[in-house]
């Protein structure tokens, strides 16, 4: 709020207008309003090429577009446990972030015991997103349990995919520092590292079909295997809760070679704010993305997924006020 303030008073005296603050607590977005300022907001998203960054771009556009006086970026970073850190620190205006991770940042637990708890409130659900597991048949790899002894990466570092990837790692009964040689690579390092037989396997989360591994078989040697995991979630349901794990099945057909239906460990996608974020801008933001949601498919088909209904479940925090109330207007937020 103090750098959004901040910015209004360089704006108007840079335009010679006559300065007049709001009072604490008032709404900065109708100030801005009034006062036709432009508030700029950014947008945590992911490493690029990724699906986080592809959406979150294709969100900012529509921010921009459709929501008055309001000018949105989308940032490049390492994702979900960056993204949340940025967020914390009142670096960025709204996050992607994987629900597992989520949930620890609002708790203070696991990546966020040293920094505390986030003040964090989710917008919407956006999609379910599965663990992708890689490997190559050569390997030999059916199963998580069979990483022992591997080099496995296990995601960049900051990010969710690397925290889920962690626990399916401690599900499967194998200790992440000690039964697996971890390298922590993004997803184009990863891919390149399996093509180039630098590691045996990666994790990858990301809506399905993936890009990257649209052509990371075809040559002799490289039959891609993707590999099921839905045999862990009892065990990460036992240990988190259903809801941070749940059951998502990418269908046969979506990569090359792919005969079968693949039951994986899934993660809930959700867009989120900081819980101090003025509730008609909150408003604002939601109802652009159900009103305009034809704008995001167009870029990215996992928007497809997005519905009022959808953006209801899943989150494993409370909801900001603004949001809330565009969905009580469309008679889904749960009594």
């Amino acid at each position: 709020m103090l750098e959004r303030r901040a910015f209004l008073t360089s704006a108007l005296r840079g335009a010679g207008a006559l300065l007049v603050l709001p009072a604490a607590g008032c709404d900065v977005r109708e100030f801005a309003r009034v006062r036709g300022a432009t508030q700029r907001i950014s947008i945590a998203t992911g490493q690029v090429g990724g699906t986080y960054y592809i959406l979150g771009g294709a969100i900012a556009h529509l921010v921009t577009s459709h929501v008055a006086n309001v000018s949105a970026t989308a940032e490049v970073t390492a994702a979900t446990v960056d993204n949340l850190k940025l967020l914390g620190a009142g670096q960025v205006d709204l996050a992607f972030a994987m629900g597992s991770t989520l949930a620890d940042a609002y708790d203070g637990t696991r990546s966020f015991r040293t920094i505390g708890r986030i003040p964090v409130r989710a917008l919407a659900v956006l999609y379910v997103q599965p663990m992708h597991l890689v490997t190559f048949a050569r390997h030999g790899i059916t199963r998580v349990a069979d990483l022992l002894g591997r080099v496995v990466s296990t995601g960049a570092p900051g990010s969710g995919t690397e925290d889920v990837a962690v626990e399916m790692l401690r599900a499967a009964g194998l200790d992440p520092d000690r039964d697996v040689r971890r390298e922590r690579l993004g997803p184009t390092q990863s891919v390149d590292a399996l093509r180039d037989g630098k590691i045996a396997a990666f994790f990858m989360g990301s809506a399905a079909p993936a890009p990257a591994l649209m052509d990371l078989g075809g040559a002799a040697g490289r039959e891609m295997r993707l590999l099921p995991s839905a045999e862990l979630l009892p065990v990460l349901h036992a240990r988190f809760g259903a809801e941070q794990y749940p059951l998502h099945t990418i269908p046969a057909g979506t990569y090359p070679g792919q005969n079968a239906d693949l039951p994986t460990v899934g993660g809930p996608s959700i867009l989120v704010v900081d819980e101090a974020m003025a509730e008609p801008l909150a408003y604002e933001i939601t109802r652009a993305l159900f009103e305009h949601r034809e704008q995001l498919a167009a870029i990215h088909p996992v928007a497809r997924e997005l519905t009022p209904e959808r953006a209801v479940a899943g989150s494993p925090i409370p909801y900001h006020p603004g949001a809330i109330e565009y969905y009580r207007e469309r008679g889904v937020w749960p009594s």
